[in-house]
């Protein structure tokens, strides 16, 4: 039994998060982890709302409310989304929890201690009409990079290329609009990252190299090759991740120093450990430095909810406490691949304690929304109180996954989602359950029927089936996302045109032994899909599975043995309508109502 540490990028507290956020981190994260626990491994699946810097409190500004109720209440929206979405979280903590604060500060001075931090005078952007210093996140303009005109003064949001507020074209405030800005000098604390530069430059050359080994053993079917590209230690890893990550570190002057303190007065105070820090007591954290730290906090936060020690959150995140065999995937959208591959590592690495590093990075490029972008600050798209509102979450589940952006963009439109739901869902799967669970029940009653042998017909769908198993599990360790959906839509379809080619409704007519074999098989496939599909879309697996009267989802590594899980004689329910189909009226109201804006 492996142990799988999984992580999912802490989204911000500001407001409901819409379809793009979801499926650039929180839902494939969740078909890993949920795969993972039902191939029999040990999972830790953790995530958090990232509550501090300047989206909360211009968020809570807005909403009329003190920054900390804000945060409170946007926390329990979004742990109410997650579940309606069953995103299965071992723990969804908060970054404003006390377990960050402490981490944060003790991480700030073992950093300190190791010369990697630096009090640096810089120049920062005073608003006169606000009476206060503006963080780069409060501060918009125009990008010089794309033209875009509403890039925020640490990054664009369209193109993603990292900014200071300095950069920006005409250049206003985000919390009055005001334009009267000037530069003034202040002090802040740097984390040297040129200082870690070689060490990250290795540490990023030991995954290319990996991949490079891992390479020369593609096209082997030995137990050794598999276990390489099947293990997050030794996986290679995508080249979205390693290319973002060589880019920050070579291009232009190379890794630079960040900033890790603002003028605030939500976040964690700044600290050396317990230590006041001369100089910075009116100062917090930047957000990017304990957003991160929230990680490895959420492990104790879970440890406290659960009436843990921290021996047992220890021995997911200290190699010295025992999580030096433990498997660590991080998923996130390609905008925040830069923090994760160099800046919390530089901040792992720097305290110069055991703390487990990443083995594998799964990142992903953006959803776009029918011919436009997705956007919290903007309010574009189809956010997830709205999508769980039309429809149950397996629906939106499956169109995700199955169009995740992994190797390029992707683009939701409700063209495609309509074409999907009834296509995949409600002709595929949905229609074998029903024809299969009907006709027996009109023939045999509601019990696997006895009868008849398995013929040559049977042993070639087992054998089919052999194969595609075998190539799901291979694409779910690989993380491959989109090719696991794939083979496991085409398992589904083997079951259908197996249903259609055996023909048990005519066979009933002369030979009803021969009628009730195949009967018996495809009610087992139907509590074998629940078992596969279960990793997508957990609502309708369960389903199913109580209609089959069965509690037993051992993974099928032995695929007729699977297929004998239900004897003749087990009981069964014809379940509802599993999934319905979309209309061409339910698609163009949605189009509609949802043109773009949250508020249209």
């Amino acid at each position: 039994m492996a142990r799988h540490l999984i992580t999912s990028a802490i989204p911000y507290i500001n407001g409901i998060k819409h379809l793009g956020n979801l499926i650039g981190s929180q839902l494939p994260a969740d078909l890993f982890a949920r795969y993972q626990r039902a191939r029999g491994h040990e999972v830790m699946f953790l995530c958090a709302t990232d509550e501090h810097g300047t989206p909360a409190e211009l968020a809570a500004a807005k909403a009329g409310k003190p920054v900390d109720e804000y945060c409170r209440e946007m926390h329990a929206i979004q742990l109410e989304l997650s579940n309606g979405f069953r995103l299965s979280f071992d723990h969804f903590g908060r970054s404003s929890s006390p377990q960050n604060h402490r981490l944060t500060q003790y991480f700030a001075g073992r950093l300190a201690e190791a010369g990697l931090i630096e009090e640096v005078s810089e120049k920062q952007v005073y608003s006169n009409a606000d009476g206060r210093f503006l963080p780069d996140r409060y501060i918009e303009g125009t990008c010089p990079n794309c033209g875009y005109d509403k890039a925020r003064g640490d990054q664009c949001e369209n193109c993603t290329i990292q900014l200071n507020p300095t950069d920006l074209i005409n250049p206003r405030s985000a919390i009055s609009g005001s334009s009267d800005l000037e530069v003034r000098e202040t002090k802040h604390l740097h984390l040297r990252q040129s200082a870690m530069k070689d060490k990250l430059d290795q540490w990023i050359d030991e995954k290319i190299n990996q991949s490079t080994f891992s390479k020369l053993h593609e096209g082997s079917d030995s137990d050794e090759s598999r276990k390489l590209l099947t293990d997050p230690r030794t996986m290679p890893w995508p080249v979205l991740t390693t290319s973002i990550a060589k880019k920050w570190l070579h291009d232009g002057d190379g890794l630079q120093d960040r900033g890790i303190t603002r003028d605030l007065d939500w976040g964690i105070p700044v600290k050396k450990g317990d230590q006041d820090w001369p100089g910075m007591e009116d100062k917090v954290f930047y957000v990017w430095f304990d957003a991160p730290i929230e990680y490895i906090a959420c492990g104790g936060e879970w440890a406290e909810a659960h009436g843990k020690t921290d021996a047992d959150w220890e021995r997911w995140w200290r190699t010295d406490k025992g999580a030096d065999d433990v498997r660590y995937t991080q998923f996130m959208g390609k905008d925040n691949v830069p923090f994760h591959t160099l800046s919390f590592p530089a901040t792992i690495m720097g305290s110069g304690e055991p703390w487990k590093l990443v083995d594998y990075i799964k990142s992903f490029n953006y959803l776009n929304y029918d011919g436009g972008q997705f956007s919290t600050s903007q309010g574009r798209g189809v956010f997830m109180d709205q999508a769980l509102a039309i429809l149950p979450a397996d629906y939106w589940r499956w169109w995700l996954l199955s169009h995740a952006p992994e190797n390029s963009d992707s683009e939701f439109t409700w063209e495609n989602f309509q074409a999907s739901v009834n296509k995949d869902l409600a002709d595929v799967l949905g229609n074998f359950v029903s024809r299969v669970t009907k006709f027996c029940r009109s023939k045999f009653g509601e019990e696997v029927p006895a009868g008849g042998d398995y013929g040559p017909q049977e042993q070639a769908l087992i054998d089919d089936l052999t194969r595609r198993i075998r190539a799901y599990q291979a694409h779910m360790d690989a993380i491959e996302i989109r090719k696991a959906a794939g083979e496991l839509r085409a398992i589904w379809v083997a079951g259908n045109e197996y249903l259609q080619s055996a023909e048990p409704w005519a066979k009933f007519k002369t030979d009803p032994d021969a009628a009730a074999a195949v009967v018996r098989l495809s009610l087992n496939l139907i509590r074998l899909y629940a078992v596969l599909s279960q990793p997508f879309i957990p609502d309708a697996a369960a389903t199913l599975m109580t209609a089959m009267n069965t509690d037993d989802n051992s993974w099928p590594d032995d695929v007729e043995q699977a297929l004998s899980a239900l004897p003749a004689g087990h009981g069964f329910a014809v379940p509802d309508v599993l999934f319905r189909k979309i209309t061409d009226e339910e698609r163009e109201d949605w189009q509609t109502r949802f043109s773009g804006t949250r508020d249209g």
